[in-house]
C-alpha cells in the first residue's frame, strides 16, 4: 500500500512536470559552472537551459570585455576569452546534439549555406525523454527517493 501510494504520487509528479516526464531546470549559474567543468566533454547530453543560459553568459562577458578592450585600446581580453572558450563552445553544442539524439558531426553543417539556421534550429528543439544513446536526459532528475 506504501510502494502504490508511492507510485501514484510519482506518476501524478510525472505527468505535471510535461509531456517528457522531467522538469529539471537550469539558470545561468549553473549553466556557466556546467560550461566550465565540463571544458572538454563530448559525450553524454546537455538540456536546452544548460546551452542557452551559458550561451547568453558568453555572449555577455565577451560584450564587456570588448568595452574593457576598446578603453584600453588594446584587443587582447576578448581575444583570450574566445579561445578560452572555444572547445568548450564545442563540446556544448556537441552534447545539446546528442539531448536530441543527433551526432555531434551535425556541428560541421554550419560551414554549409543555411546550414547554421537548421543548426540554430536543432538548438531549439526539446531534447528526447528518458534515456537515447548518449545517455540519460539532463532534465530526469526526479527520482522515488525524492518523495521519501
Amino acid at each position: 500500500t506504501t510502494d502504490s501510494f508511492q507510485e501514484t504520487q510519482i506518476m501524478a509528479h510525472t505527468m505535471d512536470a510535461g509531456a517528457g516526464g522531467y522538469d529539471r531546470q537550469v539558470g545561468m549559474g549553473e549553466a556557466v559552472k556546467l560550461f566550465f567543468s565540463n571544458y572538454i566533454n563530448f559525450e553524454g547530453r546537455s538540456n536546452r537551459g544548460e546551452y542557452w543560459w551559458a550561451f547568453l553568459a558568453i555572449i555577455l562577458i565577451s560584450f564587456v570585455l570588448g568595452i574593457i578592450d576598446g578603453m584600453l585600446g588594446i584587443m587582447v581580453l576578448g581575444a583570450i576569452f574566445s579561445l578560452a572558450t572555444l572547445i568548450p563552445g564545442i563540446a556544448i553544442g556537441v552534447r545539446r546534439l546528442h539531448d536530441i539524439d543527433k551526432s555531434g558531426w551535425w556541428l560541421l553543417i554550419s560551414f554549409m549555406p543555411f546550414g547554421g539556421l537548421v543548426l540554430l534550429v536543432f538548438m531549439f528543439i526539446d531534447g528526447t525523454p528518458g534515456e537515447n544513446e548518449y545517455g540519460p536526459s539532463p532534465k530526469d532528475t526526479f527520482t522515488a527517493d525524492t518523495l521519501a
